[in-house]
């Protein structure tokens, strides 16, 4: 820990009579010699220069407080306080500030180093809480506004009719009214913490700051923040982790008259051989009494005939779905490290933005000390470390939703259930529009949730029933339970969703100090019927109902597996021997098998290795297509000449790779075959493409020909020459991850760098097959060294703060892009910025 001018700033405070007792203190701020002691020694590491001045700043705190106590209560001489703020060090960028505020409890200061990360340190987790919301306040103020307009169907009042569909979506879900429940019934720790921030919010709004320019631009004010909001913002990210798009995929296909058969050839079921998360000898005998169903048998049972009539609007069914199906996170035990220690790294994937979605924090208490990441909004640090464990997060990919079809009363009042009238219960939502008219929606609820039909555009009434659409909340609860826990039972008690209710579909990697290792699928998993996969949406009759939830004690888990790792990419949770089906939208197993791949392929790994496997860009697409441009005849010498290239790469699409632009392209052109069947574009499939080139399909093959699409492929080989034109570009120059202002509004250009990759790579570059733009990746990185913590590693892209003028704003994004890392420590870091906030004194 740092001894520095908060240090004595804070002695002096706990002298003053601003707190109970200064020894609270005394764990985290040293005080007298002990103090002095720490400063010499973190002045070793300083400019000669500035030395002097530092050593005074210290002593002058020190005198005071020595020499007379009554003066810092301002009765005699001057308050030590005044001299120290005009003494302090030459390595602050600016003054301290030192801020009364309502509702603080106790003193916190605010440390900043230079990247802008704050390091907070307070006497407790709820004094933390309320800094913690003071600095989200301070540098995401307009992000975190936005986020509960968004979550709250409230963007129309700022933005106008542009934005109605979305509101109307969430007016729809309620989220606001779940989140005004979900309150009510949290823990009291947890709602302290979430009133803490609220007024720390609050509190830096009340010191009539000037506003992102966001706010001048649009011509409002900011709110008061609520604890609601918070839990509205939580709302949201959960119904992300759960929401399963490929339900309205196959009721789309549905429509245009595939078979059910034809549509799951179309959208492969997960490969049998694929790697799972947990393996077979880690499934542990169950008195569970459901067994393994045969998914062609509940879909063979479902309903035949086609009712649906899918007219969904584009933007819509982009709120339907998860954004994209990628994120990283793995742990390896000490047996398989070069340390003996465990190594835990993670990198979720999603919508790459400025400001960036997360934000570095640093928390410490005389308890507790944790740092991370946390989501502008909530307090906490979501995805990080403590003193004695680190944790990372990938998305389940689990199907926690289901749509039901209603058999309506005629006169459409109600619907009929388990063979009764049920009358809809209405909810009027009043949407206000900036320049024009409010916009009256009136809610139908049904035993199952919101009738949605009108937002996807289904004539038929259909209801979705959502582990995420539900009166509690356990995301707050959990963050605060785990960066307190200090071992795997306390660690697996903060996840226990039997009494949470947590909708967060996330798998959880552990590691600690002690050298174990775990993994966690924490979520609420459906129990369906035995002829309801989940795959289709259902007659809403009660029929097929959810017969419960899967109890924690069973959920997908495993501690110190044989193994000696864990790997989690979006990948299949279970193997066959698991006694519960589980469904989801599990991705395409090759970031899992390539980093599988790669742990093996070491006896022992270094943090080295760990940053390796990260960073890692070669494309498993590649190995999976590259037999058919072993027998692709080119129609062209420029064709062959590429052929020939191609099959001589190593699939590392690398920024400077040439080959890897034209194999992208050339897969791009391969994904518009079956485009005419499907009724989109580009169908990127690659498992059904695959097997299609090389084996025939009875819809895309010839008439008369032999069954497969070589000649197709050669084809699509000629066309993605002629689109990349003369001469062609390396991958980086036309693949650049563009990080797009979440100010909708915002008409600059974006901050865009060269990036690898494709949506398969380990260190993932999805793009637009239209015109390769990358706009999700790595929305964060780290590694975290468990036998030493310090030597642990993060990067958050752009930066950690929302303006434009702040070398903060953008100043990791070099790192991220060249895969460089920041030092994830909690001591040691350069500090450039001071604030001390104090309870405001009555009188």
């Amino acid at each position: 820990m740092i001894a520095d001018e908060s240090t004595v700033l804070l002695d002096a405070i706990a002298q003053r009579g601003l707190i109970e007792t200064e020894n609270a203190f005394s764990s985290i701020f040293p005080t007298g010699a002990d103090l002095q002691s720490n400063r010499v020694s973190e002045i070793g590491r300083l400019p000669t220069q500035e030395n002097n001045d530092i050593l005074d700043t210290a002593n002058l705190g020190l005198a005071a407080s020595e020499a007379n106590s009554d003066s810092l209560t301002g009765q005699s001489g001057e308050d030590p306080l005044v001299g120290i703020l005009e003494r302090l060090d030459a390595r602050l960028s600016s003054e301290a500030e030192i801020s009364e505020l309502p509702e603080l409890q106790n003193p916190v200061a605010i440390e900043r180093d230079a990247s802008g990360i704050p390091h907070i340190k307070a006497l407790n987790l709820k004094d933390a809480a309320f800094a913690q919301g003071y600095v989200h306040a301070q540098d995401r103020l307009f992000q975190i506004d936005l986020a509960r307009r968004f979550a709250s169907g409230r963007l129309s009042e700022v933005f106008g009719a542009d934005t109605l569909n979305s509101d109307r979506f969430y007016r729809t879900l309620g989220l606001s009214q779940l989140a005004a429940t979900a309150y009510q019934n949290l823990a009291p720790e947890a709602k302290a913490a979430i009133d803490a921030y609220s007024a720390g919010v609050n509190a830096y709004l009340a010191t009539n700051p000037d506003l992102p320019p966001e706010f001048q631009a649009l011509g409002y004010q900011p709110e008061p923040w609520q604890p609601t909001d918070t839990l509205v913002i939580a709302q949201e990210q959960n119904r992300i982790g759960v929401t399963d798009g490929e339900e309205l995929d196959r009721a789309r296909l549905l429509e245009r008259g595939l078979s059910r058969d034809r549509i799951e050839k179309l959208i492969n079921p997960y490969p049998e051989d694929a790697p799972t998360i947990l393996q077979p000898e880690d499934i542990q005998p169950s008195t569970a009494s459901i067994g393994q169903r045969e998914l062609q048998g509940a879909i063979a049972k479902l309903p035949q005939e086609n009712s649906l009539k899918m007219e969904m609007m584009e933007e819509v069914e982009t709120l339907f779905s998860n954004p994209i199906e990628a994120s990283n996170n793995w742990v390896i035990s000490g047996s398989r490290t070069t340390t003996g220690k465990p190594f835990l790294a993670n990198d979720p994937h999603l919508p790459l933005q400025e400001p960036s979605l997360w934000y570095q924090s640093h928390l410490e208490t005389p308890e507790d000390e944790v740092i991370g990441v946390s989501f502008p909004g909530i307090p906490g640090i979501l995805i990080g470390r403590n003193q004695d464990i680190a944790w990372g997060v990938t998305n389940t990919q689990v199907d926690g939703e289901d749509y039901y079809l209603l058999d309506e009363t005629e006169n459409g009042s109600g619907y009929v259930y388990r063979g009764e009238v049920r009358p809809y219960q209405i909810r009027e939502e009043t949407i206000q529009v900036r320049g024009a008219e409010p916009v009256s929606l009136p809610v139908q609820e049904t035993v199952y949730g919101p009738v949605v039909s009108d937002l996807v555009g289904i004539n038929q009434p259909i209801a979705l029933q959502s582990i995420a659409l539900q009166p509690v909340d356990g995301t707050v609860e959990s963050a605060l339970g785990i960066i307190q826990a200090q071992n795997w039972q306390e660690f697996r008690e903060a996840l226990d969703f039997d009494d949470a209710a947590s909708a967060q579909s996330q798998n959880f990697v552990y590691a600690d100090v002690d050298g174990n290792i775990g993994y966690i699928a924490a979520a609420k998993f459906p129990i369906r019927q035995p002829d309801h996969s989940g795959l289709y949406p259902v007659p809403g009759t009660g029929e097929f109902d959810w017969r419960g939830f899967i109890p924690f004690e069973e959920a997908p888990q495993v501690y110190n597996p044989e193994s000696g790792f864990i790997v989690t990419a979006n990948n299949k949770l279970t193997p066959a021997n698991y006694p519960y089906e589980i469904n989801g939208n599990f991705a395409v197993p090759y970031r899992a098998e390539r980093i599988r791949e790669l742990i093996l392929s070491k006896d022992k790994l270094s943090l080295e290795d760990m940053q390796a496997i990260q960073l890692d860009q070669v494309s498993l697409l590649y190995r999976d297509f590259r037999p058919i441009l072993e027998r692709l005849e080119p129609i062209s010498e420029a064709g062959q000449t590429w052929r020939d290239r191609l099959l001589a790469w190593d699939g590392d699409t690398q920024p400077d790779s040439v080959e890897a632009s034209v194999f992208e392209a050339w897969y791009t052109e391969l994904t518009r075959l079956p485009a005419a069947e499907v009724g989109q574009e580009y169908f990127d499939r690659p498992i059904f493409l695959s097997q299609a080139i090389q084996a025939g399909d009875p819809v895309l093959d010839r008439p008369g020909s032999e069954p497969g699409l070589f000649d197709e492929a050669a084809r699509a080989l000629e066309d993605a020459i002629e689109r990349l034109g003369e001469p062609i570009r390396a991958w980086g120059d036309i693949h650049r991850a563009s990080f797009v202002p979440s100010n909708p509004a915002q008409t600059s250009p974006n901050l865009q760098v060269s990036y690898g990759g494709d949506r398969y790579t380990v260190n993932i570059g999805p793009y637009n097959a239209s015109d390769f733009s990358m706009e999700a990746g790595p929305s964060y990185r780290q590694i975290v060294d468990l036998s030493n913590p310090e030597n642990s590693l993060y990067v958050n892209p752009p930066g950690q703060s929302s303006n434009p003028d702040s070398e903060n704003f953008d100043d990791q994004l070099p790192l991220w892009q060249r895969g460089d890392y920041l030092p994830m420590t909690t001591e040691d870091y350069p500090l450039v910025e001071l604030a001390v906030l104090l309870p405001e004194q009555s009188g």
